[in-house]
């Protein structure tokens, strides 16, 4: 299994960073980014110490782990910003907060999100053709969320990449143990998306590219 969006208790996750790379090594994983969220107050917090984790983990388990962030809830005029301290901070991957169907997310976060260059757009929601084809262009991948209430607009998702072209990914989206997804049922997530046998494994070997 290859995850690029799991949360810590370094935000709302339930668990110490280590624990949740050792329940991902036991559940079979092998690559997961961990991706809290934060915005301006704590992004100097949260991503050095999961940059620290990284490299001490490194050499240890046999899964590769990759320190992030998520994005959350950031104005869309802060986002370009944002992104850059990310990436100085030592943020390997950058996920942004999509505009969900189940949160307030501010309209034009996708849109300013892809702009800034992140990596990852988590559960876009209904996001637009236009949108879409700018992260084609830009190479900015949309997810296929494995969590609840975001995976709502999934078949969305696929369908607006598969017409413009743009890359999908799998997230999880994990805050608690029991929300780890195995491969088997990520790859029914994925089916039940609309995607096809060949899609779904372009989306794990595109997901897989971030960890090289």
């Amino acid at each position: 299994m290859i995850d690029l969006h799991t949360h810590s208790l370094f935000s709302d996750g339930d668990l110490l960073p280590t624990e949740l790379v050792r329940r991902c090594e036991v559940a079979g994983y092998r690559c997961v980014a961990i991706t809290d969220h934060a915005d301006a107050s704590l992004l100097d917090f949260t991503v050095p110490r999961l940059v620290r984790l990284c490299k001490e983990l490194a050499g240890v388990v046999k899964m590769k782990v990759k320190p992030g962030v998520e994005l959350t809830h950031v104005r869309p005029e802060h986002f370009a910003r944002l992104t850059a301290e990310a990436r100085r901070l030592g943020a390997e991957i950058v996920v942004a907060h999509g505009e969900t169907l189940v949160e307030p997310v501010i309209p034009g976060t996708n849109r300013a999100a892809i702009e800034a260059g992140v990596d990852v757009i988590g559960h876009p929601g209904l996001i637009s053709v236009a949108d879409a084809r700018l992260a084609a262009r830009r190479g900015v991948c949309l997810e296929i969320s494995g969590r609840k209430g975001h995976c709502l607009s999934n078949g969305h998702v696929a369908a607006v990449a598969r017409s413009v072209g743009a890359g999908l990914v799998f997230g999880s989206d994990a805050h608690t143990p029991g929300d780890l997804v195995p491969r088997e049922m990520a790859e029914r997530i994925a089916y039940g998306a609309g995607l096809s046998g060949k899609e779904i494994r372009r989306l794990f070997a595109r997901a897989e590219a971030f960890f090289r």
